[in-house]
């Protein structure tokens, strides 16, 4: 038995898997509404009587080839009258019941015929009838479509499934086999660790081990990318977890993961990682279109994929290039390709989106809580306002207006349902403009509107079904998605959210504003076994604990730097206020500090700015009175190609100064490694803070009525992350050696000056720059 290769798959995968053929689905199928389907469900087993036994969970093991194939799922219903027993699988749709027949489906069929072998084989039973319950989203009516089969045929069925599907299970015996001897032979790929790092790696597997969540603070250079992902695939070799998932905000940290991979794949290691790019971007035609008449790829999708998904495993690392390379080659959608991939591989590479967004998470992976899967969050600092993000909802009266009339001349009902959730857009901006200050603000949820947006829901199901080349099609499923989401969150409303409604304009916002992200963090980290949250910026750290999902059984570590202290320069000037109300007056002096402080040694420099106002506001001073300085300035909403090239400027080859004037927590304040002679120093004007707003504000008055320091949490907290990102471009290697100089009165604060690192306490304090105190950048750079 020590040969044999537990395997586990559920029903529904199962049968997907094996019996799927044809397009890729390009017609509207309103499948969306997941909140509905599940009340609909609930409803159905409600009202089914004493004999309907509800939400079954069910579990079949067969033995084949060295194989142990566990094959679990969830029965609806189970019917049981008079010797009778009937195995109820329940559908939604927003088709027309008359267009339901027997042959309407055939996956349906299988799975529920599957369900129904188990029950038979448990129950020792040798007739047993199958339905399939199909209840019209519209119209709320049922049809039943019902079968009956012996126990034979349903094991001739079964079996005939199994013998399809056992190649894919020896692939995956096999390939297990050879990962996990190589990864009980893989050592640390460096002959020695950094400091920190092995205390580091050891506490990342301690925590998988024991089902906890960590919280890492990790300077720089530290190595907390080959750090994470060592312990991780130690745990995965011993069968502690079936899969990592790496998860990061930044496409120049996928570049990271990829290095070690590669790395560890020169010291013998086999293991197999996937990268998901978002669709829109990998996506092969200039406009995504999954339309099988007009995208060769989404064509006969389903017929080529499997043949695909076995080329493509040749490969142990699959980035985007190689998974575009074998969906070109196979003629298969790149997006869908990559996304059936995960489900063979060890390691996901992937924005948050896919673990954490309730839009558009991996629903096969995170549907249901206990999964055994790792999370390895990197630049962790970033994850609580992108989880505000993706759990709050939104719409715009502009959008539902502009809708409304295209919808005139082509759905009279389209036209009518968004007529009346435009009237109730426009009574909120009145509500909004009568208080005089453009904003109704409220602790509740705004139910009153949900009856009108799941109305254009279900309209919009319907017209597009019949109308699926439709000249406004593109324009209706946005705003169908939008409100779908919208309802979304509000089904999840909770003490922890605010709605608020703005005038903007001529246009008014509407939102539910996720303030506090702790209890929906809570619920995602449920989904897995242990996260690992990892940022050189995570500060402070009982800040990050509470709002992403934390709580006093995480285990937490900081790490110091393994930098010699000597090789970074940190100065202060706190004689400047940066404040708001105060830049205005401080332009020519910026100018000076900037000025002194690069005309010590040329070289490259970035001077990071609270805005891009201020920015320009010195720049244009700047330009006047350093002619004989390159300066190249951030624009807002750069390309990718803008920023590369923006990036390639800061070469170590450049014999005379460059300056680099960008936005604090904007693209060039993290991700970016210029190391050595590419990056000299930064300038760091201001603390950071964010911009005051409506929603900043909301969430300090939320935690001081929690009794926490709102402030802190709203605007300081943000503000020095951002800080100590700017300041981290600076050194990267123990061979870096740069200045690192900071602007402003309120670092001398308490509350600011305790928020900085350990290793900053040699910093200097420089508030003029008299022939003496150049000398402190000067005898800097004279040093070796």
């Amino acid at each position: 038995m020590d040969n044999i290769t537990k395997i586990r798959i559920s029903v529904r995968d199962l049968i997907e898997f094996i019996l799927r053929s044809g397009d890729l689905v390009s017609t509207f199928a309103g499948n969306n509404r997941n909140i509905e389907a599940i009340k609909v469900h609930q409803k159905i087993q409600k009202n089914s009587g004493d004999n309907y036994n509800r939400e079954v969970a069910i579990s079949h093991t067969i033995i084949k080839d060295d194989i142990s194939l566990e094959i679990n799922g969830r029965i609806d219903g189970i019917i049981t009258k008079d010797k009778v027993t009937i195995i109820d699988e329940i559908k939604t749709t927003t088709n027309d019941l008359n267009n339901i027949t027997e042959d309407y489906n055939r996956l349906h069929w299988a799975q529920v015929k599957c369900y129904a072998y188990f029950y038979c084989v448990q129950n020792d039973i040798k007739i047993i009838d199958t339905r399939l319950t199909y209840y019209q989203m519209n119209s709320r009516e049922i049809k039943y479509l019902i079968k009956s089969y012996t126990l034979v045929q349903l094991e001739q069925f079964f079996n005939e499934i199994i013998d399809k599907y056992i190649y894919w299970a020896k692939l995956q015996k096999n390939w297990r086999e050879k990962r996990d001897l190589s990864i009980k032979k893989l050592i640390f790929p460096y002959r020695e660790y950094r400091l920190g790092q092995r205390k580091l790696a050891v506490a990342i597997y301690t925590s998988i081990k024991e089902n906890k969540n960590i919280f890492v603070k990790a300077p720089t250079g530290i190595g907390k990318t080959i750090s994470t992902i060592f312990p991780g695939i130690k745990a995965l070799g011993e069968g502690i977890i079936s899969k990592i998932f790496y998860v990061t905000a930044k496409n120049t940290t996928g570049e990271e993961v990829k290095k070690a991979f590669l790395l560890l794949a020169e010291n013998d290691l086999d293991f197999k990682t996937v990268w998901i790019t978002a669709k829109d971007k990998i996506c092969f035609k200039e406009e995504t279109n999954c339309d099988p008449e007009l995208c060769k790829y989404a064509k006969g999708h389903f017929d080529r994929i499997n043949e695909a998904i076995t080329d493509a495993l040749n490969r142990n690392i699959i980035t985007r290039e190689v998974i575009e390379k074998y969906a070109e080659k196979h003629s298969v959608c790149p997006f869908e390709f990559s996304l059936d991939l995960t489900n063979w591989c060890d390691c996901v590479v992937c924005d948050y989106n896919y673990v954490f967004d309730p839009k558009v998470y991996l629903r096969r992976f995170f549907l249901e809580k206990g999964g055994d899967y790792c999370l390895l969050v990197d630049e962790a600092h970033n994850l609580v306002d992108r989880a505000r993000n993706m759990y709050s909802g939104e719409l715009y009266k502009k959008d539902i207006l502009d809708l409304k009339n295209k919808c005139k001349n082509i759905s009279s009902i389209l036209y009518k349902s968004l007529n009346k959730i435009n009237t109730f857009l426009v009574k909120e901006r009145k509500k909004c403009e009568e208080n005089n200050i453009g904003v109704n603000v409220q602790k509740d949820p705004p139910k009153d509107i949900i009856k009108l947006l799941n109305n254009f829901i279900y309209e919009a199901e319907r017209f597009l079904i019949v109308n699926d080349k439709c000249e406004f099609k593109a324009e209706i499923l946005d705003i169908y998605f939008k409100l779908n989401s919208f309802v979304r969150i509000y089904e999840d409303y909770s003490e922890e959210y605010i709605t608020y409604s703005q005038k903007i304009k001529d246009d008014l916002l509407l939102k539910m504003f996720c303030v506090d992200t702790s209890e929906v963090m809570k619920k995602c980290l449920e989904k897995v076994k242990s996260t690992v949250f990892f940022s050189a910026t995570l500060t402070p750290m009982n800040y990050f604990i509470k709002l992403l999902g934390g709580d006093n059984d995480s285990y937490k570590i900081r790490l110091p730097s393994p930098f010699k202290r000597e090789n970074l320069c940190l100065l202060l000037n706190d004689g400047v206020s940066t404040k708001y109300n105060n830049r205005q007056f401080t332009y020519k002096e910026i100018v000076s500090i900037i000025t002194n402080c690069v005309s010590q040694k040329a070289g490259n420099y970035f001077v990071f700015f609270p805005s891009y106002n201020y920015m320009k506001s010195v720049l244009d001073i700047f330009h006047e009175e350093n002619k004989n300085i390159n300066v190249v300035c951030q624009k807002n909403n750069m390309t990718e190609e803008e920023r590369n090239n923006f990036i390639a400027l800061f070469s170590e080859n450049n014999r005379e100064t460059l300056l680099g004037f960008v936005v604090m927590g904007g693209v060039f304040s993290e991700g970016i490694d210029l190391i050595g002679e590419k990056l000299s120093g930064a300038i760091i004007i201001g603390v950071g803070l964010p911009k005051i707003s409506l929603e900043r504000n909301l969430i300090k008055e939320y935690f001081i009525k929690n009794n926490e320091n709102g402030f802190l949490y709203s605007y300081v907290y943000p503000g020095i992350n951002k800080v100590l990102q700017s300041a981290g471009r600076v050194v990267r290697t123990d061979k870096d050696r740069g200045i690192v100089v900071l602007i402003d009165e309120r670092y001398s604060e308490s509350i600011y000056k305790g928020l900085l690192p350990e290793e900053w306490s040699h910093m200097k304090k420089i508030n003029t720059f008299l022939n003496k105190n150049n000398n402190v950048i000067l005898e800097f750079w004279s040093k070796k």
